[in-house]
């Protein structure tokens, strides 16, 4: 009796002396040729296998992206098949201008009969898992294979393909703006800060404009790294406690990203102009430039601006609110003090942020208590 075996049409081309496998599998066929190897230790102390376990929220997010609707999976699958697959060419006339790099063919692919799967993932676990677990398992799974059942050329090519440095976040966020479609959870939250950066880097009414250091313009005169922004704007827009919080989608309205354009060029020009010796200045002359000035000023912002009345002057009230701390703030020279650090040994760290943010904090609420009492 012969062996079983999957037939799939292919592509077929040469990398580094191996043949190389492109095709498409449905999920559900993909799931039940593929494989995860677990790495792991055996009795004896001998490493097994080479993938780790599964980041349960990456898993989820990606679960949750297919489960929108019709979208493209997201990457291809890298497998590692057996060498015992074996690969026709179709045949006929090659059309004209044919490049030659490949040959479409029908690769057939032995499945054992004894439980064991008849490829390893090398690359795509998270993918894979979340596909376990979509409601449609019919998604077009897009495979790149080369055939070896050597487990030590399968960690070398695991260990070469994550290897390479992943996509800048930077530039992901960059690129964010210029994309209309479905994202993943996590992506999703960093659109509308990555639009509002962009804004804020563009507009001619914009305190910031040509002052924010992207991805793009890393050659241009920005000296406020994108990447703090956005990171304060995402987090004032997610904290309930926020000054751009009341503004995002929620109760049957839309995200009003031009309100929260509006407070953020207004407690910026404040800024501009409560701190002036600061305002633009290479982080190396300026924490108020530097990331950590940054992220603590944006969440001083959401004490600031969640405290104005309904149609006040926005840039009046964090103007004054600024210039009652200006005077107890060195942010190009002398020593805070209160948190032991001179100026210039704020770093761009979480401990020293948190400490700078609420310090920030308490001369706000100690100075605004003091106009108010008298």
């Amino acid at each position: 009796m012969s062996e079983p075996t999957l037939a799939v049409r292919a592509v077929r081309t040469y990398q580094a002396d191996k043949a190389v496998y492109a095709f498409f599998l449905a999920g559900a066929d993909l799931l039940k040729v593929a494989d995860i190897s677990r790495v792991r230790r055996d009795a004896d102390g001998g490493m097994q296998g080479f993938q780790r376990k599964g980041i349960r929220s990456h898993v989820q997010s990606i679960t949750e992206f297919l489960d929108q609707g019709p979208v493209l999976f997201p990457n291809s699958i890298i497998l590692a098949i057996s060498p015992r697959a074996r690969f026709t060419a179709a045949r006929g006339e090659r059309p004209s201008g044919d490049l030659r790099v490949a040959e479409a063919g029908t690769l057939r692919m032995p499945m054992p009969t004894d439980g064991s799967r008849a490829a390893w993932i090398v690359d795509g676990q998270q993918r894979s898992l979340a596909l376990s677990r979509a409601k449609d398992q019919g998604f077009p799974v897009p495979v790149v294979a080369f055939a070896s059942e050597e487990l030590s050329v399968h960690r070398e090519q695991f260990i070469l393909v994550n290897k390479a440095k992943p996509l800048d976040p930077r530039l992901i966020n960059e690129l964010l703006p210029e994309v209309d479609a479905h994202f993943p959870r996590d992506l999703a939250a960093r659109k509308i800060p990555s639009l509002l950066v962009h804004r804020l880097q563009t507009a001619t009414d914009s305190p910031l404009r040509g002052m924010i250091r992207r991805v793009s313009e890393d050659e241009g005169g920005g000296v406020i790294i994108d990447s703090a922004l956005i990171k304060g704007i995402r987090q004032s827009i997610s904290s309930g406690l926020g000054a751009l919080g009341p503004l995002r989608a929620g109760g049957g309205q839309q995200t009003d990203v031009d309100g929260m354009y509006r407070i953020l060029v207004a407690f910026w020009t404040a800024v501009k102009a409560a701190f002036p010796e600061a305002w633009g200045r290479p982080v190396t002359d300026s924490r108020l430039m530097h990331s950590a000035g940054v992220e603590a000023m944006s969440l001083l912002m959401d004490r600031v601006m969640s405290r104005a009345a309904p149609g006040a002057d926005l840039l009046a009230h964090a103007y004054e609110a600024l210039s009652r701390i200006a005077p107890h703030c060195r942010w190009t020279s002398g020593r805070w003090n209160e948190l032991q650090r001179d100026w210039n040994e704020i770093q761009n760290i979480s401990r020293d942020i948190k400490l700078l943010a609420g310090h920030l904090a308490r001369l706000d609420h100690l100075y605004a208590f003091a106009k108010v009492a008298s």
